[in-house]
């Protein structure tokens, strides 16, 4: 295992990781706000949110390699304003994973949050608190399995991701090549004891952290 099997699953976790974060941060609001409200915009939001369930990787790759791209009006936008050149980036990386992730860290979260008792809700504004305090201190504390499956299944599945990545950030060691795009490389080289090495390392890593998850859910589901 030579420096550049490490650079490149360094760079996959880093990636996986900040991805979750910023996940964390608009995947709570905008799954607290479908499951509370009865607006007709719901299921387009839904729907958004769902596509990439469904939706090949190559295809939202695409979409969004053209978006970013310079030559297109929003891409020069981007980078004329902000300095932010997406294609072939690590930033780049960054925002295709947060969207195509996105249903992963949404509906476990709303799925705990709607499957609470409205008792909950209801004795916390009684009590005078905010609709933040109720959220944070009230509401998120009880779906804490649900907070965790959100968490490690986007964390996870941005590891495991291919298409999207590879259509956004090429091949680029050190700043765009990450563990899925570094096996594809490995087989196509016919170097199946590297690209085996990256596998097993991805395998091992899944297969524990689902292991924790359904352990830690079970418990968690058996506390409450």
């Amino acid at each position: 295992m030579n420096e550049a099997f490490w650079q490149t699953l360094l760079l996959t976790f880093q990636l996986a990781a900040i991805t979750t974060f910023f996940l964390l941060l608009i995947g709570i609001p905008l799954a607290y706000y479908l499951s509370t409200t009865n607006s007709r915009i719901k299921p387009i939001l839904e729907t958004f949110i769902s596509m990439p369930l469904v939706l090949p990787p190559t295809v939202l790759g695409f979409y969004l390699l053209i978006a970013f791209s310079p030559e297109n009006s929003f891409g020069t936008w981007l980078e004329t304003t902000f300095g932010l050149r997406l294609v072939f980036s690590f930033t780049g990386l960054v925002i295709g994973s947060i969207i195509y992730s996105l249903p992963f860290m949404v509906h476990p979260i709303q799925s705990g949050l709607e499957n609470l008792p409205q008792s909950y809700t209801d004795a916390s504004y009684t009590l005078g608190k905010s609709k933040w305090e109720t959220l944070t201190k009230v509401l998120l504390p009880n779906i804490k399995p649900a907070l965790l499956t959100g968490i490690v299944l986007s964390f996870a599945h941005t590891i495991g991701e291919f298409g999207v990545v590879l259509m956004i950030g090429g091949n680029i060691p050190g700043e765009t090549k990450v563990a899925s795009i570094a096996i594809y490389d490995e087989v196509e080289g016919l170097d199946y004891a590297l690209a085996n090495q990256y596998a097993l390392v991805l395998f091992a890593f899944s297969f524990v952290v689902l292991m924790i998850v359904y352990s830690v859910n079970r418990n968690g589901y058996k506390a409450l």
